[in-house]
């Protein structure tokens, strides 16, 4: 079996990283007015990218957690689908298995 991994944009790059930031509670808005301090944007807008640069530099062991239970989750969720897509090739095989055993009987 081959399998050909095609890159697309929304793999190489996720659009969420340059939308701007509503500090809608008090954490977001500390954060936010931390980052733009920090990184002062021209367009005085704090994206998702800032932010994650910034805990990237500043709190690294907070971005290796959440990156390591991510990874974990979806190396997980990608064995459940193995698992279930041999079941499903495996009852493919039966059924038609013993379709064709009926019609064989009954010919």
């Amino acid at each position: 079996m081959n399998v050909d991994f095609k890159k697309s944009k929304e793999i190489e790059h996720n659009p969420m990283l340059h939308e701007a930031v509503n500090a809608d509670s008090t954490l977001k808005e500390w954060l936010v007015d931390y980052v733009g301090e920090k990184h002062k944007p021209e367009s005085e807008e704090v994206t998702v990218e800032m932010i994650v640069a910034t805990i990237a530099e500043e709190f690294p062991e907070f971005l290796m957690v959440v990156a390591e239970e991510n990874w974990v989750r979806g190396y997980h969720q990608a064995l459940v689908d193995v698992e279930e897509g041999q079941q499903a090739i495996e009852d493919l095989a039966q059924t038609t298995t013993e379709e064709e055993e009926q019609e064989e009987d009954g010919s």
